[in-house]
């Protein structure tokens, strides 16, 4: 087995607003089963969950909902280029952001040869 340590970096806001979204899966709604199917997947998210728990010090400040809205604005912001756009889900934007759109293969290659293959 392959133990080399894969480190990966994020701002303090993605690491925030990744943070609250693992709680809410994991522990609130209890509905990780049931986006990843997959329990081998469980021990990554495990695992960065409770790193993100031990690095953040926002998630134990009086003040975590105005401070997680304030993260998740600059987010959508950054991504889409205005503070509003939506990602509820059922709420579509107009415009993916372009990680996206180069994880879906919808710009860039991707890996991919220029002829479709």
């Amino acid at each position: 087995m392959d133990e080399d340590a894969i480190t990966t970096r994020l701002t303090r806001d993605q690491a925030f607003v990744l943070s609250d979204w693992l709680y809410q899966v994991m522990f609130q709604s209890d509905d990780l089963e049931g986006i990843v199917r997959d329990r081998a997947v469980w021990s990554p998210i495990y695992s960065i969950s409770g790193t993100l728990d031990t690095t953040l010090s926002e998630i134990f400040m009086s003040d975590y909902g105005p401070r997680l809205e304030a993260a998740k604005e600059r987010l959508r912001a950054d991504l889409y280029g205005e503070a509003d756009g939506s990602t509820a889900p059922g709420g579509h934007t107009t415009a993916a952001p372009q990680a996206h759109q180069i994880e879906r293969g919808t710009t860039g290659n991707h890996g991919e040869s220029g002829d479709g293959r």
